[in-house]
This record gives C-alpha cells, structure tokens and sequence, in this order.
C-alpha cells in the first residue's frame, strides 16, 4: 500500500492492476476548463479525470447561506459516490497526479483520508515525472465499473472559522499559511478580496516542498524545514488560501513523519468573507 508518494516506475509497474485508480487532477484557477483540457489532449493511460470545481469540492453555501470559502469541502456523501463512479472500492489503490508538483493532486489524497481510504498516494513529480520517461500517455478515456468505497471514520482532522478564531487568543495551536510570501504578506492579492493573513499565522510556502526537478524531497529534509514552525503536528492547522494547498503542506508532513496536523477548510476565503475576523499584513 502507497500512502504518501508513489514513483513514476512504481505507478509504470502497476500500470494494468485492476486495483489501482489513477486519477488527473490537473487544474488553473486563472482558467477552470485548463485541466480538463489538458486531459483531453493526453494523460495517463487508464487515468480518469478529477475536476477541482465539482468533483473535489462542494456548495461554497452552507445551508446557513454562510460562505465556506473558494474551494469548500464536498459533502461526504457526494464524494463517495463520485469515488464510486471512478470504480474505487475500499481495497484500491488510488494515485492521484498533476502538472503542478502535486497542489491539486494532494487534495484528492486528503479526501481520501477524510472517508477513511489510507490506500492513496500522490504521483511524485506528477506528469513531468512520468513524461520524462516516455511512459505510456493516450487521450482515450477508461470504460470504469461502478466501485464499492465505502465511509470509514476519518483518517483526518478539520477545525473551523470559529475554531480559528478561538486559537487567536489561546495560542493553543500553531496555524501554518502554505501561500505564497507575497499573498502572506497582503500584496500582490489577486484572488481573495482582502489581502494578509490570520493573527498569528505563519508562513510555509508549499512550494518549499519540493526538489527543483518538482518531486518532494526527501523525509530528513521535510523535518529539518517544518520542524521549527511546527513542534506539535496534533496541535497544527494547515492553511491557504482555500483548503487546497494547504493539503499539500499536510503531505509534507505525512512525508516528514510528522503526522496529525489539522486542515482548516475554509482558509483565507472563507476567513476574510466576514469582515468582523481580524487580518494582519506584513512578515
């Protein structure tokens, strides 16, 4: 079973076991039908294509009519059922891959993990990873059976705006912005309408994950980077600026041997959607 990262030979190895699901996650969030797109042109063979804005997310409207943010979870029932329609059953192993060093591709790892499914990992290095091997791509798509998933308890923990709120106060848990430092610091915003960051957050840019050839590097390396941000993963909240992410910061940490960290959902999106919740700009 593969729980964090899998290697473009690994995955080539097991290309043709009917237990595995490889799912394309690629994405633009300057330009939604991107990813589809690019699945359409080619990808993995036997890979079934994962869209961020329906597939991976949810109603950004509680049933409040509250905002949940950009990219807010899937309700958990939908989400079985578009895993089932993939053909996952509780046995499988998923992989999920992008074009991106895993920034979407961690999230459907995540919401794996959140119905309970530990057998999912992430491709390492994503489509460059595999490409540069010359292994087989085709822009067919895979007839799927419907699959058996079923929900198990959460192998994950969430926390709310609320949750957040409290902590400004407590100090309780560390909370970690896995935005770039420029967003972080409340410039250059070009997503959210408020630029900044949570009270008390500090800044891990999820790109810091990675090697310069896009894969992750390596455990010791992981540990020695979050170890002076987060000295208590089960008392840490991983964050961006929608949920999305921040999950690759949780990959990390699972990478790391840093288990237990938090996500909060909603992120900066859903923080700065009520403007009684305080922001900070600057380092």
């Amino acid at each position: 079973m593969n729980t964090t990262l899998i290697s473009a030979s690994e995955l080539a190895a097991r290309l043709d076991d009917p237990a595995l699901v490889i799912v394309d996650c690629r994405h633009d969030l300057m330009n939604l039908a991107a990813g589809r797109e690019g699945y359409a042109v080619g990808h993995i063979r036997n890979a079934v294509f994962a869209d961020l804005e329906t597939a991976l997310s949810g109603a950004k409207a509680g049933a409040d009519g509250q905002f949940r943010g950009r990219h807010p979870l899937p309700e958990r029932a939908a989400l079985i059922d578009t895993l089932r329609r993939w053909g996952i059953d509780d046995g499988t192993q998923v992989v999920a891959y992008d074009a991106h060093g895993g920034m979407f591709a961690a999230r459907l790892w995540w919401l794996l993990r959140w119905v309970g499914h530990p057998a999912v990992a992430v491709l390492d290095g994503g489509l460059a990873a595999w490409q540069s091997q010359a292994l087989p791509m085709t822009a067919d798509v895979p007839a799927r059976r419907r699959g058996a998933i079923t929900e198990r308890a959460p192998l994950v923990q969430t926390v709310s705006a609320g949750d957040v709120l409290a902590n400004i106060g407590s100090g309780e848990r560390t909370v970690i912005d896995a935005r770039a430092p420029d967003r972080f610091r409340g410039e250059n915003e070009t997503i959210d309408p408020v630029g900044g960051h949570i009270p008390g957050a500090r800044n891990r840019f999820f790109k810091d994950n990675l090697q310069a050839d896009g894969r992750f590097k390596d455990a010791a390396q992981l540990k020695a980077d979050f170890a002076p941000l987060v000295a208590d993963p089960a008392r840490a909240v991983m964050q961006c600026g929608s949920g999305v992410t921040a999950c690759h910061n949780l990959l990390a940490l699972e990478v790391a041997g840093m288990p237990g960290a938090a996500l909060y959902p909603g992120s900066w999106s859903e923080w700065v959607a009520d403007p009684s919740r305080p922001v900070s700009v600057g380092a």
